[in-house]
């Protein structure tokens, strides 16, 4: 992964109701939760919340599956994985002091 995409996923995980959010979808397993189920949890109003879970799906940390009128939100598990793997990938490798490399 380029930084390009993981700075983006990191800024949504670096808000502390998004946060919440998916750790809470985290803990919820492959069932997820319903919008419903994440307001209880979490006591967000439905409009604060809505647009935080939307900020979530966005950077792919959450997907949303439809089942009649509900909504049922599931935590993106590989996604984050990805990102924590690319940013320890290269620990302990060496930096050339002599060379600049280009962070994009």
């Amino acid at each position: 992964m380029k930084e390009t995409d993981i700075a983006p996923i990191l800024a949504a995980l670096g808000h502390s109701a998004r946060l919440g959010i998916f750790r809470l979808l985290v803990r919820a397993g492959e069932t997820g939760l319903n919008i419903g189920e994440i307001g209880r949890h979490t006591g967000l109003p439905a409009s604060t919340l809505a647009h935080h879970l939307g900020g979530l799906v966005q950077v792919g940390l959450v997907r949303q599956e439809k089942h009649g009128r509900e909504v049922v939100n599931h935590a993106e598990i590989l996604a984050v994985r990805n990102v924590l793997g690319t940013l320890i990938d290269e620990c302990c490798i060496g930096v050339d002091v002599g060379q600049e490399e280009e962070m994009v």
